[in-house]
């Protein structure tokens, strides 16, 4: 408890980001440390108690005897737990750092399952089930969405995903292999420029809160919305690419020799765990796109909160900043 904590003065902010958050490489090293999949299986309670030791340190608290490495560690934890904007905790299914096992599975499942209609039908409702857990839990916490919209981005993204899946394996029935097995990324990808918008609409149609460099609330705008989700968008597409375009051509490849053909009841598991090796990779690189902290130029704001911000600061706030979600 905090009444045992002395205040102790490291020279050390724990939110200060570890590595150049300006860099496509600084941000790869930050996700590659917050998504990392074996926090997944990190107790509750030690979570919590992490949670705990960040909210000391930023008080200036910490216990006595803690080592920088700890507090690392801590925040590391609670960055892979805990939303950046609300500090609550995010369901297990939504976490970025459930990511590689969540997806490897589904991923690899759409990949093998995916000659006959009935197969393409559950494995993209399962997929869309699992992003809208995805896209609900890593929203920015500063909108609220009601639970009938939510049921309605559900819906839609799913929707689109099995037209799309269905309507390209059906057309595809007499083209090569190879392209039978891209439709299911292409129903991925149809799926999120559907369902990360309907997801997020409450942001698009209020707008979020954005800020000035110090943090300072400006006001609320849809064009930082619309920014952000369509970054958002663009790196989920990122993400799920690399594994959904090369792996096919691999699996077509290797299907075609003796000691493949030996094996079919291998293929599946075989498929999930080379999705695991490329999200392993892609979940990190795919987050670090875009900076995490999104900023936008005074003067592509909305007219009405451009003027706002000029009539009180002048020509002292020439970017707005934003968190864009993930």
């Amino acid at each position: 408890t905090y009444s045992k904590m002395a205040t102790v003065s490291l020279g050390f902010n724990i939110d200060s980001p570890r590595w150049d958050q300006s860099t496509f490489v600084g941000r790869l090293k930050h996700f590659l440390n917050i998504t990392d999949p074996r926090t997944v299986l990190v107790p509750e309670e030690e979570l919590d108690r992490a949670k705990a030791l960040v909210e000391g340190c930023r008080a200036g608290l910490v216990p006595p005897g803690s080592s920088q490495e700890q507090l690392l560690y801590a925040k590391k934890l609670y960055d892979s737990a805990f939303h950046p904007d609300s500090g609550e905790k995010m369901n297990f299914i939504g976490r970025m750092s459930f990511q590689v096992p969540g997806g490897m599975a589904i991923t690899g499942c759409m990949l093998q399952f995916y000659r006959t209609v009935p197969a393409v039908v559950f494995w993209q409702w399962v997929n869309q089930s699992f992003n809208a857990f995805v896209n609900y839990t890593n929203r920015n916490a500063a909108s609220p969405i009601s639970l009938r919209q939510i049921g309605v981005a559900y819906v839609t993204a799913t929707g689109a995903a099995l037209a799309t899946a269905v309507g390209l394996n059906l057309y595809t029935k007499r083209a090569p292999p190879l392209l039978a097995r891209w439709v299911p990324f292409a129903a991925v990808a149809a799926a999120n420029c559907v369902n990360i918008p309907m997801m997020r609409q409450q942001e698009i149609i209020n707008g979020i809160t954005v800020t000035d460099d110090n943090n300072n609330e400006l006001g609320r705008s849809r064009r930082a919305a619309v920014k952000g989700i369509s970054q958002v968008v663009l790196s989920r597409i990122t993400m799920a690419a690399p594994g959904m375009i090369i792996l096919p051509i691999i699996m077509e490849r290797l299907e075609k020799y003796t000691f493949m053909q030996r094996i079919r009841v291998l293929h599946g598991p075989l498929q999930v765990l080379l999705c695991g090796g490329f999200l392993l990779f892609m979940v990190p690189a795919a987050c670090a796109l875009f900076p995490q902290r999104c900023s936008l130029a005074l003067a592509d704001l909305e007219v009405e909160l451009r003027d706002s911000i000029v009539a009180k600061h002048g020509d002292k706030v020439p970017y707005v900043y934003f968190n864009k979600g993930l």
